[in-house]
């Protein structure tokens, strides 16, 4: 799976197969995020967010969030299934900034 890396310390892996109005959603809804989360932690070193697509059907699928912040070396997971991406994407991070 490719990495692609926004600013430095977030890193989004299983993104680069959606095109391209997909993606700059998600960039912004991830964006808003990682400042609220370098906010809140002690010391935030990375984001990492990784999108798997599971029971792929024709009409569409689920797709599984796992994000993992590394706040002063101590991991912070939110993980959610959804079969809208972006709903899925704001209820992990949003399940990660409630465990700071």
């Amino acid at each position: 799976m490719e990495t692609i890396e926004l600013g430095g310390n977030i890193k989004l892996t299983g993104f680069s197969e959606l095109e391209g109005s997909k993606m700059i959603v998600i960039k912004k809804i991830i964006g808003t995020y990682g400042k609220k989360l370098s906010d809140k932690a002690k010391n935030f070193q990375e984001l990492t967010i990784t999108m798997k697509k599971v029971h792929e059907t024709d009409t569409g699928g689920i797709f599984e969030i796992h994000a993992k912040l590394m706040d002063d070396g101590k991991p912070i997971i939110g993980s959610i299934e959804d079969r809208n991406l972006f709903v899925a994407i704001d209820s992990a991070l949003k399940k990660v900034e409630h465990s700071i």
